[in-house]
């Protein structure tokens, strides 16, 4: 039996799904107040999560290594949507640019799929907290497919 190809046309996970295979697969997301996908298409997915005490450094802003699991998380249900609940796609590679500090509160991730190959998937993820417009992190992260 032969399965569809992956595609960055088509989701095989749409929204509710990604947040239950990530609440399944990272206890900490099981609580959809500190991060849940808000939406899911062809090539891109949205991530809100609620940085709080525990998330800060003195400042007080959303530490370095806050804003990277976001991203890191955002590009992996990005890669899901595309190819499936599969567990053991694993980062590859990840560079994360800190652009201005980031205070508590909502913080946005938007991960587009910059290519889809058959091994290796490449993302783009801004991060955000009160404007689109003022990023206040980067990061680029590829994701391994088994």
């Amino acid at each position: 039996m032969q399965t569809d190809p992956v595609s960055a046309d088509r989701l095989r996970l749409d929204t509710p799904a990604l947040n239950a295979f990530l609440a399944a697969a990272l206890p900490a997301l099981a609580d959809t107040s500190r991060g849940r996908v808000t939406e899911a298409a062809p090539g891109r997915v949205r991530m809100v999560m609620r940085a709080d005490g525990r998330d800060l450094r003195p400042g007080p802003v959303v530490s370095g290594a806050a804003l990277m699991a976001l991203a890191d998380v955002a590009a992996y249900a990005l890669v899901l949507a595309h190819i499936g609940p599969v567990e053991m796609a694993v980062t590859n590679t990840m560079t994360t640019h800190f652009l201005r500090p980031c205070p508590a509160g909502p913080v946005t991730a938007d991960a587009v799929l910059l290519r889809l190959g058959r091994r290796i998937v490449t993302t783009e993820v801004r991060l955000w907290a009160e404007s689109p417009d003022r990023l206040v992190a980067h990061a680029t992260v590829a994701y391994s497919q088994p």
